[in-house]
């Protein structure tokens, strides 16, 4: 991604409804949002570790949940405002930590933060505590805990998403829990085509039946991986699995507001696609 300084992003006028301030605001602990949502920093037993995140839900009701696993940079402002969005859409949102078999909290202001303060080098050994066991480990006791909320609708199915390193666990997730996990996200997913029983491209069988999934490839990883995409497509066919592999006009990380590479007009799409999947499966 090309380098964008902090007052450069603060002047993107690119980010719709929830604007640019607001993606920086700071993470709420034990607070009615704005808008009728209630919002809280969580903590509970987890594989690994103490699971930590932000919890955000209407303030009324219960309702299908989501988890929101955020990219590379981790659990931050910007995460927290994309799930407050999806709140107000009618969900019960985990904005998760990816990193608490490691860390606890927000590590990064943003992502130009975790650019500018050897964000890679520092998150290396996070993400290799992430195998892809250790997320399906994961996986069970969010929901678990989730189902035990009672902003939940544990009746309906859980939605699950994730940008680029963790846009390979939303399959996991969706194959791990398939009987609660209905819905997967994958916003410029890294890793999602390989030969190990593992890789998701061979897990879309393990996914519930009345499950769905959105595989949203960047342009430049295409270009990078041109066949990942048939192959996908084609591990769906096999399967019978109700996934949508797409190319959208947008780099990697396009659809994250703290991106310098967000480009408003193919994350809106994307998530107009995202929210009408969540509408018909869970």
């Amino acid at each position: 991604m090309p380098k964008v300084t902090r007052r450069q992003f603060g002047a993107l006028g690119a980010m719709g409804a929830a604007g640019a301030v607001a993606a920086c605001a700071p993470m709420d602990s034990g607070a009615e949002a704005e808008g009728g949502l209630v919002e809280n920093t969580v903590t509970f037993d987890a594989p690994g570790g103490t699971f930590d995140g932000v919890f955000i839900h209407p303030a009324g009701g219960s309702h299908p949940a989501v988890i929101l696993w955020p990219d590379i940079a981790g659990l931050r402002p910007a995460k927290v405002q994309m799930g407050r969005r999806l709140a107000e859409a009618g969900y019960a949102v985990l904005v998760a930590n990816p990193y608490y078999r490691s860390v606890a909290g927000q590590q990064f202001e943003d992502f130009e933060d975790w650019r500018a303060n050897d964000g890679w080098n520092r998150v290396t050994p996070w993400r290799e505590a992430n195998t892809p066991e250790a997320v399906q480990e994961t996986a069970r006791a969010v929901v678990a805990w989730l189902d035990a909320q009672d902003a939940v609708d544990s009746s309906r199915g859980i939605g699950n998403q994730g940008y680029c390193m963790t846009g390979s666990w939303t399959i996991y997730c969706a194959a791990a829990v398939p009987d609660r996990i209905k819905a997967a996200g994958s916003f410029h997913g890294g890793g999602l085509v390989g030969d190990s029983p593992m890789a998701p491209v061979n897990l879309l069988d393990d996914m519930a039946d009345d499950a769905a999934a959105l595989i949203a490839i960047a342009r430049n990883d295409d270009a990078q991986a041109p066949t990942d995409k048939d192959a996908l497509r084609a591990a769906a066919e096999t399967a019978a699995a109700d996934v949508e592999v797409e190319v959208y006009d947008g780099d990697h990380g396009w659809t994250v507001l703290d991106s310098p590479v967000y480009a408003e007009a193919e994350a809106e799409r994307a998530w107009a696609n995202l929210l009408e999947m969540y509408s018909e499966t869970l």
